[in-house]
């Protein structure tokens, strides 16, 4: 028998393992994600489509399909979040909120041990309220931070660990462009995974500002407090900030009070602060920045989605995913131990892989893995393996596996944040960059693992709200 007739005669499901190997066999030797995915679906569908049909007639079905799928998924209306998200927080820039952001927090909390890095902290997680992306995040704040902290004293590294690691809280703090990705993903509710990302996003940035004390009272070179300012002072740095609870609060409004979709929420956001900038002063030059800026990492994730979705089909006609869900919740093991694996094995492919597109591979083989794991689409919190309702686990797992994204986003030695930082500060490589966010990688952890144990902190929210 011939390699040819060999290849015709395996099973589906020998054929998505063998695809999947192909790419990411593609994607550690340095292909890029979107490309590796791209190619490997189309031959997936060719190969699948010839075994049915013949060489000739599947190459032309899988052709075709090829060239319809990404226009019919990207058109999709909720898509359309994620470029307003990403040009909110680059108008926001522009409009000086990140500084007035900044000076507030050093004003109110520069006076603890490692005053700078909280200020850092605390600034960069407001920012990321207006801000859905951390790439863009770590970029604005690596330019106003670390020549702060680095004119007090402070460890270079440090400075630029604390910038990379702060940056991710973008990642989950709505309006986050990787939620509404997941949440297209796994066809969830947009608005309740917005909702649940806001009390994780407060405690990993509270974990983190604790570890940031620690680390300045054990030792000088992590920063000393900041002393001088009167209360005056402080209260005088609140005014520029609100535009900044403004918009956040424009955008939950809406989208609780059923004003309009996450989209026009968004949009509406995304008005409300170019307005802001026009009225600070911003020039046509600064606007050009800020729309190509936006539009550049929006190309950049919709070309992984493109190619990524052709991956997705792929699986779905080789029912891949159904097998290894199946094959998930047959296993004889604790269902938490197998769900701890699958996040162990996240970590590890998040260090050769970007978030987006690390998430938009797994997500459709993983994510209804983690279902049957905790008891099945209809089940109850009452009878679930993990103590919450289908839909809860659906969102509750989305909060964690993008925290899990936000991890990868500075694990080497693909980590975007670190690479971005070391970009923008010429007197920082990316060895000093990665050395610095090291402490960071425990915060993480144990930040994972509060989410784990009580999926109430995600669920509060939406369920108050009543979405889950």
């Amino acid at each position: 028998m011939s390699l040819l007739d060999t290849m015709m005669n395996v099973t589906p499901i020998e054929m998505g393992l063998w695809v999947t190997g192909f790419m990411l066999f593609a994607v550690i030797i340095g292909v890029r994600v979107a490309y590796a995915a791209a190619t490997a679906g189309f031959l997936g569908l060719v190969w699948y489509f010839s075994a049915k049909m013949g060489f000739e007639r599947g190459f032309i079905v899988a052709l075709k399909m090829a060239g319809t799928i990404p226009h019919s998924k990207v058109s999709t209306s909720a898509l359309s979040l994620i470029p307003v998200f990403i040009l909110i927080g680059f108008l926001a820039y522009y409009a000086g909120l990140t500084k007035a952001l900044f000076e507030a927090a050093k004003r109110w909390v520069g006076w603890l041990p490692g005053g700078m890095a909280l200020a850092t902290v605390f600034s960069t997680a407001g920012f990321a309220a207006v801000s859905g992306a951390s790439v863009a995040t770590s970029a604005v704040f690596a330019r106003i931070a670390i020549p702060e902290m680095l004119r007090l004293g402070y460890d270079k590294c440090f400075a630029a660990g604390v910038v990379a690691a702060s940056g991710t809280l973008a990642s989950l703090i709505p309006p986050s462009a990787i939620l509404v990705i997941y949440a297209i993903i796994v066809e969830q509710d947009v608005g309740a995974l917005l909702m649940a990302g806001f009390l994780p996003g407060a405690v990993s940035a509270i974990i983190y500002a604790s570890l940031v004390i620690g680390l300045a009272m054990s030792n000088k070179k992590y920063g000393p407090p900041i002393k001088g300012f009167t209360w005056k002072q402080r209260f005088e740095s609140l005014p520029p900030t609100l535009p900044i609870f403004f918009v956040v609060f424009i955008i939950i409004f809406s989208v609780y009070g059923g004003w309009g979709t996450p989209t026009e929420a968004g949009a509406l956001g995304a008005f409300v602060v170019f307005c802001m900038a026009v009225y600070k002063g911003m020039k046509w030059e600064n606007m050009k920045g800020a729309l190509m800026e936006a539009g550049k990492l929006t190309v950049m994730i919709f070309t992984i989605i493109w190619g990524v979705l052709l991956y997705v089909r792929f699986l779905g006609f080789a029912d891949l995913p159904h097998a290894f869900s199946d094959w998930i919740a047959n296993l004889e093991q604790n269902p938490m131990i197998t769900l701890l694996l699958i996040l162990l094995a996240y970590a590890v492919l998040g260090m050769f892989m970007d978030a987006i597109g690390m998430l938009l591979l797994t997500l459709p083989v993983v994510f209804p893995a983690v279902i049957a794991l905790n008891g099945g689409i209809d089940v109850s919190a009452a009878d679930s393996a993990f103590g919450v309702s289908a839909t809860g686990c659906a969102i509750w797992f989305g909060i964690i596996v993008v925290k899990m994204a936000e991890f990868c986003l500075i694990t080497p030695p693909i980590g975007l944040n670190c690479f971005v930082v070391a970009g923008v500060r010429p007197e920082l490589t990316v060895q000093d960059v990665f050395r610095g966010v090291t402490p960071f990688f425990i915060a993480d952890i144990f930040t994972i693992g509060v989410l784990i144990a009580f999926p109430s902190i995600v669920l509060w929210l939406p369920g108050i709200m009543g979405m889950v």
